[in-house]
């Protein structure tokens, strides 16, 4: 089938999904300890989303992201060591330590960036797709949000002008069921939210966003319209957040029912699944065992890393014309 990922893509894939489940477990142990300042956005039983929907991506294609986008971080290439290293605010972090885990961004990779203001990433990406077909560069642009986002109004505006000027854009919506505590039936009137793409004259499409196989080809299809010059599209991902908003949720309003349907959806075992009929399962427990290595390698060595110095920040540097 067209799009569809390779054995070792869907293997990739499975180790990045991996890395990033641990990095949020460690997270989430570290805060018991009391060893994070601030909330913590966790994105357990998300990874496929972000890990399947970049998998596809050009190095040069640009990606806004999320107050939830420690996937969407892995799957465009960024270190784990250097990731942590941001959310503790070390020198060695993608920022040097001053953009804490929200709004982590790195041009090299094309992530500009995370946001803490939901829905703001939209729009950016949408400016960043003006600018890529006004220059001919042939690169795409994607903003992955969430249903949270997805009623705002700067949302429907942005879509409007993507679609009324066929900028090279996709629309990645997470659908984790959950902005803030309060579910999205008491937010949208639309169950399906992909639905509302026909209100601005471009494909809407829904896809299981635990599935890294569906979500890699629906994306796909996505991106290479996007590239050919054909426009936006819509695509929503259906997901679960498995935690809480962050760290700080006192949780209570998710029913067990529902996680444990979900836990029976766990991304990473179904991509275990998928993968036993075509990969030893030793090797694939060796790739698990590596990548949950690989996360604690990089808080180890990202949490002896130094903190920044007053001298290293750019605006401490005289002024000579330009920010040295």
């Amino acid at each position: 089938m067209k799009n569809t990922p390779s054995i070792d893509q869907k293997v990739e894939m499975y180790r990045k999904m991996v890395v990033v489940r641990r990095i949020e477990e460690k997270l989430g142990e570290l805060h018991r300890d009391g060893k994070t300042r601030g909330p913590i956005h966790r994105c357990d039983g998300q990874e496929a989303v972000g890990v399947a929907a970049t998998a596809m991506l050009e190095k040069g294609d640009h990606v806004t992201s999320t107050h939830r986008g420690h996937a969407h971080y892995v799957g465009k290439g960024l270190d784990p060591r250097k990731i942590v290293a941001e959310i503790f605010g070390r020198e060695t972090g993608y920022c040097r330590g001053r953009a804490g885990h929200m709004i982590i961004a790195d041009a090299e990779h094309g992530l500009l960036g995370g946001n803490a203001i939901v829905g703001a990433c939209i729009p950016a990406a949408v400016g960043m797709a003006q600018s890529f077909q006004m220059l001919g560069t042939g690169q795409i642009a994607m903003c992955i949000f969430g249903d949270g986002a997805a009623q705002t109004g700067i949302c429907h505006e942005s879509m409007n002008i993507a679609a009324l000027w066929k900028l090279p854009v996709v629309f990645l919506l997470e659908h984790n069921e959950y902005g803030l505590t309060v579910h999205a039936d008491a937010q949208s009137s639309v169950k399906d939210l992909h639905k509302r793409a026909a209100g601005y004259g471009m494909p809407g499409r829904k896809v299981d966003g635990n599935d890294i196989t569906a979500t890699y080809r629906c994306v796909a299809e996505a991106v290479e319209m996007a590239r050919r010059g054909d426009g936006p599209s819509l695509v929503e991902a259906k997901t679960y957040r498995a935690t809480g908003f962050s760290t700080s949720d006192m949780g209570g309003y998710q029913s067990e029912a529902d996680l444990e349907k979900w836990r029976k959806k766990d991304p990473i075992d179904r991509a275990f699944r998928t993968l036993s009929g075509h990969v030893d399962n030793d090797r694939l427990e060796r790739i698990r065992a590596d990548a949950i290595a690989e996360a604690e390698t990089a808080f180890e060595l990202a949490l002896s890393d130094p903190f920044p110095s007053f001298e290293s920040h750019p605006a401490s540097a005289p002024y000579r014309g330009e920010i040295q």
